[in-house]
Formats: structure tokens, C-alpha cells, sequence
């Protein structure tokens, strides 16, 4: 008995298992998994943002102490503007990178980090940026030369030769005519030009967005990386409002270990003296009992007068609904009226005018007739009484 029992169980065990892969053959049914290359791309572009964010922060952090190390507290304005440019180049530029690299096709990520890196190159070197950091301007140029270099380096991996050489003539030709205008990296997405560039329809450039495990593998990259570099760029703003806000980061740490000691030593109050605390928790409910209960009274007649402000508007709305009902039945009568006075008089010039016309037009039929026939017929007349003349003449003076 217990044999056939334990047989039945891996039977069960068996055919769930069945029932789980035919459902994840279900699920995975018609999705088409992303191409290798993609692949591949998606996880270059992912690499290479740990080299951005590492060679970005360490030039920015090399130009502002060069900068402010020698600076006494507080800083000359001239510091603070650069320190200022240094710590929204960190924001920017990583906040940049993310919204390239986290799109939905892998090669738009390739393509548009592509061309962030070329445009940072571009404002650093001869662009609005080139004098940002002044005397250490150099540092990031070289900086955004060498994460260009390190791109295109490792794209020629994906490319043949010719194709590199076309692709970097588009990429240098967007930079162009799309330059960074200022330190906010304000930017649009440069895939779409490259789909024009290469004659690919934009309702065929991405066909599939992987399977389920690719899609959720994404997602963890996203969450990860937003993770990580969540805290350091809020650390970074709040070290920005405070360098214009005359604040100094000394004092924001000083003040907030000092919070931090407070509530650990009001916690371990707290768990030493229970009895101190449940006495304090019944003073303060005698004490604010009074209040709350005349909070409660007061709060009760706002609403019962409210109420009564509530009736007398609902009355008053209804008053002045019906006086307008009965002033537009009052309009409409008249109106009425006034549409029958209105149209009689026009009855009345219609016709006045038409008889008018009739009798002109009478008169023009008449003329008309005398032209047509009896002019003719008078001249016929005239004309044969001078023949008739000029006949009796000559036979008198034969």
C-alpha cells in the first residue's frame, strides 16, 4: 500500500513538472530572442558606463582640487563657479549616459552613446564648454577623448572596417549639426537620424524585445545601476545647493551627527526607562485631552454651520434657476411675437418690390414689341410711299 502510494506521488510530481515545462514552452512561444550582435551590444553598452562614471567623477574631482585645494574658507566666487561646474558635470553626464544606454534596442543604445561621448568631446574641445574649467580645461578634454577613443575602439569589434568609417562621418556630422549647447547635457536621441541615415523604416528598426529572461535581465541591470548611482547623485545636488547656499558641508555633517546622536540616545531612554516613558505617555494624554475635546466641539459647529451655508446656497441656486427659466419663457414669447411682426412686414416689401419689378418689366416687354415690329413695319410703309413717289414723278415727266 504505502508502495503504490509513494508510486502515485511521482506520478503527480511527474506530470506537474510536464505541466510546467508546457507552460513555459507556452510562454516562450511566439517571442523571438534579441540577435547575438545585440546581445553582445547591450552588454558592451552596460560595460562601458562603469568606465564613464569612473573617468568622469575621478577628472571632475582632479579639476576641483586643483582648483579649490589652495582656497581659503570661504571660497572666492571664481571657486565656487567652477566647483559648481564640476559637480554638474558629474550630474549631467551620468544622468545623460543612463537614459542612452537604458532604450529598448540595444542598437540604439550603441548608436546614442556613441554620439553623447563624440558631442562631450566636442563642447570640452571647441564648443561652448571649451573654457568651463579654465587653466584645467585640459583635463577634460583628455578625459572625453580617451572614453571616445575607448567606444570606438571596441565598436570596430561589431563593424567591418568600411562600415566604421561611415558610421564615424554620420556620427561627426550629427555632432555638427546637434552640438551641447551648455553644461545641462540637453540632448536628443540621435537613432532616428542614423535610421534615416541608413534607409531603415523606424516601424522596422526594433522587431523583437527579447525573451522573458532577456527582458528581465534588463530590468535588473536598470534597477542596479539605478541603485547604485542614485545616492551619489543626490549626494552630489545636495552638495551643489549647498555650495550656493552658503552652507558649509562641515557644518551639514556636524548637524546631522548630532540628530543622529539625539535619537539614539532618546532610543535607549526609551528602552531603559519604560515606565518614565508610559508615565509621560499618560501626562501628555491628560493634557491634551482638554484641547482635542474643544477641537472636536469647534469642529463640530464649523460643520452643523457649514451645513446651514450649504441649504441656504442649494435655496438660493434653485431661486435663481427658476427667475431665469421664467426670464428665457418671457424672451421666447417675445421673441415670438416679434418673429410674426417681422415677417409680415417682409411679406409686405416682398411684395411691394415684386410689383414693382412686374410693372418695369411690363413696360420693357412693350418697348420691346414696338422695336421688333412696328418699326420695322412704318419704315416698310415710308419707304414704299417715297418709291411710290419717285415712280409718278418720272412717268409725269416722260
Amino acid at each position: 500500500m504505502g508502495l503504490n502510494r509513494k508510486l502515485v506521488l511521482t506520478l503527480m510530481m511527474l506530470v506537474a513538472l510536464s505541466g510546467c515545462s508546457l507552460l513555459e514552452v507556452k510562454l516562450e512561444s511566439g517571442i523571438e530572442p534579441l540577435p547575438k550582435a545585440q546581445l553582445n551590444m547591450r552588454v558592451f553598452s552596460r560595460d562601458f558606463s562603469q568606465t564613464f562614471y569612473s573617468e568622469v567623477e575621478r577628472s571632475a574631482d582632479q579639476i576641483a582640487q586643483l582648483t579649490t585645494g589652495a582656497e581659503q574658507v570661504p571660497m572666492s566666487s571664481a571657486a565656487i563657479a567652477l566647483k559648481s561646474n564640476t559637480l554638474m558635470w558629474k550630474i549631467n553626464s551620468e544622468q545623460a549616459l543612463q537614459r542612452t544606454i537604458f532604450q529598448a534596442s540595444p542598437v540604439a543604445a550603441m548608436v546614442d552613446t556613441w554620439v553623447l561621448n563624440a558631442q562631450m568631446t566636442e563642447y570640452f574641445s571647441t564648443g561652448a564648454g571649451k573654457a568651463l574649467f579654465g587653466l584645467q580645461q585640459s583635463i577634460a578634454i583628455d578625459a572625453s577623448q580617451r572614453l571616445l577613443h575607448n567606444f570606438e575602439r571596441t565598436i570596430q569589434g561589431f563593424v567591418t572596417p568600411e562600415e566604421f568609417k561611415k558610421y564615424q562621418a554620420f556620427i561627426q556630422q550629427h555632432v555638427t549639426e546637434n552640438p551641447l549647447t551648455d553644461i545641462s547635457f540637453s540632448r536628443r536621441s540621435a537613432f532616428n537620424d542614423w535610421l534615416a541615415f541608413r534607409n531603415i523604416n523606424e516601424f522596422e528598426a526594433v522587431t523583437t524585445f527579447g525573451t522573458v529572461p532577456e527582458v528581465m535581465s534588463d530590468i535588473s541591470d536598470r534597477m542596479a545601476m539605478i541603485a547604485e548611482q542614485m545616492p551619489k547623485i543626490l549626494g552630489w545636488k545636495a552638495e551643489l545647493y549647498a555650495l550656493h547656499s552658503n552652507i558649509n558641508a562641515d557644518e551639514i555633517q556636524k548637524t546631522l551627527s548630532s540628530i543622529s546622536d539625539t535619537s539614539a540616545r532618546f532610543q535607549q531612554l526609551m528602552a531603559e526607562s519604560p515606565e518614565l516613558m508610559a508615565t509621560l505617555a499618560v501626562d501628555l494624554r491628560q493634557e491634551l485631552s482638554p484641547l482635542l475635546t474643544q477641537l472636536s466641539e469647534s469642529t463640530d459647529d464649523k460643520l452643523a454651520q457649514l451645513s446651514i451655508e450649504r441649504q441656504a446656497l442649494e435655496v438660493m441656486v434653485k431661486n435663481e434657476r427658476l427667475a431665469l427659466e421664467d426670464m428665457v419663457a418671457r424672451e421666447r414669447v417675445a421673441a415670438a411675437a416679434n418673429l410674426d411682426e417681422i415677417s409680415k412686414n417682409t411679406v409686405e416689401v416682398v411684395f411691394q418690390e415684386l410689383t414693382k419689378t412686374l410693372k418695369s418689366l411690363i413696360l420693357y416687354f412693350v418697348l420691346f414689341l414696338t422695336l421688333v415690329f412696328f418699326a420695322p413695319l412704318g419704315l416698310g410703309v415710308w419707304l414704299g410711299k417715297r418709291m411710290a413717289l419717285k415712280q409718278a414723278n418720272k412717268a409725269v415727266m416722260s
